[in-house]
């Protein structure tokens, strides 16, 4: 596709609960206590960027359930990726996970997705604010990075990257569902600290996903009885059982880490998460299946198997 000139700047108009500035993350300073950052998501930001012919590292706009409105001050394109949402521009209806060209003045509206929970702007050019540490990443946990949005902000987008729009007519994307979602897990520096029923627990019973959850991390509640289980008796709440109950010296933290509290309940650490802990490590959720806690709501639930 042939290419607009650099596009001139976007234009918040309605944040929506939570829309923030992410790239795919600032690795590599633990030692100096930052986590990594950057978008839950790192598939549907690279997707959108791709789309554009943008690097997979150029900074996009996370946006939070939706309620999102943005104003291109100059021509633009542009793609939304992540949780389905209904998108329109100037009022027509848009298809997710394609690229569209706005002209000078017209208005995007994302509306909140019917599953998922993160949808992902790229521009092409990228979301140019300053960045910190190498990563133009809101840390919502230490406050490093570009503020959260407001209304009447203005985002500058980089200039034309030499790669041009690819000709594309349809993407091949797996939307959030409803069932079951199986994620990989390891066992975790601390999986002698616990009984071996509940490490059984954990890789076998279905967890649901909590309210308190944020980009620092999502808290699981007590799990239940796969639902495929037929035959099985509903079973009590399983919590998981320590078998060494003295006090851990705090160690060093990673995304994908689950942290246990002293009630029993587990914690996945995400991208904004601490640095260190003091709560033992059952398991560490493989990289590859880090992406689904972005997308998963309350409610959802989730069954970790041993990668």
């Amino acid at each position: 596709m042939s290419a607009a000139a650099d596009s001139g700047p976007l234009r918040i108009v309605e944040p929506g609960p939570l829309a923030l500035v992410e790239d795919l993350g600032r690795p590599g300073f633990a030692s100096v206590g930052v986590s990594p950052s950057g978008a839950l998501d790192r598939g549907a930001l690279r997707l959108a960027n791709r789309l554009v012919g943008n690097a997979e590292s150029a900074a996009g706009v996370e946006i939070l359930l939706g309620g999102f409105a943005a104003r291109f001050e100059g021509p633009a394109w542009f793609a939304v990726c992540g949780a389905p949402s209904r998108l329109l521009l100037d009022g027509h209806p848009l298809d997710p996970h394609t690229a569209a060209l706005a002209a000078p003045g017209a208005e995007l509206r994302v509306a909140q997705p019917s599953e998922g929970v993160r949808s992902y702007l790229a521009v092409r050019g990228g979301v140019d604010v300053e960045a910190v540490l190498g990563s133009r990443s809101r840390d919502t946990l230490s406050g490093l990075g570009p503020e959260p949005l407001r209304a009447g902000d203005l985002l500058p987008i980089g200039a034309e990257p030499p790669t041009p729009v690819p000709a594309v007519d349809f993407v091949p994307f797996v939307e959030p569902g409803d069932g079951p979602v199986e994620l990989r897990a390891y066992r975790g520096p601390r999986a002698d600290w616990f009984t071996a029923a509940a490490l059984d627990a954990f890789f076998t019973a279905e967890w649901r996903v909590s309210g308190d959850g944020d980009r620092v991390g999502v808290r699981l509640d007590p799990p239940r009885v796969p639902s495929h289980a037929a035959g099985v008796d509903p079973a009590p709440p399983l919590l998981l059982e320590r078998t060494v109950t003295r006090e851990l010296p705090s160690e060093p933290m990673v995304a994908g880490g689950v942290q246990v509290s002293p009630d029993g309940r587990p914690t996945v650490l995400l991208a904004d998460h601490p640095v260190t802990g003091g709560y033992p490590v059952i398991a560490v959720v493989a990289d590859r299946s880090l992406d689904a806690f972005a997308q998963l709501r309350p409610g959802s639930t989730v069954l970790f198997r041993h990668a």
